[in-house]
């Protein structure tokens, strides 16, 4: 499964990629990795996640993204779920990109796996092929 966690600055989609991550420790079976860009959040998650910093790997491709999507999978069989917050604090993603994204990670074999990935659009930046995989976090008024 894969979800693009979608909001404007602010709307707390960070928050629920730590409070979803936290929350799948306590209740999983599976490992939990959470990739983010810096160490910002390294208090907040659970010490039960694999917190990765990202910035260390120079993944400032889609492809270089992918790779490493894809050698963390396949170094842990029992990795469950994969959030990933902060991409787009990196690279400029378009909605191409995310298409593109989506095809490749459709293409593997992700029946036991989840990824959640923080993109900083809104939902009406998304195309009508992707609406079925994403979230919008929106500001309560």
């Amino acid at each position: 499964m894969i979800r693009f966690i979608l909001g404007e600055k602010g709307t707390g989609k960070t928050k629920w990629l730590i409070d979803n991550a936290n929350e799948d420790i306590k209740s999983g079976n599976g490992n939990i990795a959470f990739v983010e860009f810096d160490d910002d959040h390294i208090y907040s998650l659970d010490y039960n996640a694999r917190l990765i910093n990202a910035t260390e790997f120079r993944l400032n491709t889609l492809d270089a993204f992918y790779g490493f999507l894809c050698g963390l999978m396949a170094m842990d069989y029992d990795l469950e779920k994969i959030y990933v917050d902060g991409l787009y604090k990196i690279m400029d993603l378009t909605v191409d990109d995310l298409k593109n994204l989506h095809k490749r990670l459709s293409a593997l074999d992700l029946e036991n796996r989840a990824l959640y990935i923080n993109v900083d659009m809104v939902q009406s930046d998304i195309p009508e092929d992707l609406q079925d995989y994403v979230e919008e976090m929106k500001v309560d008024a």
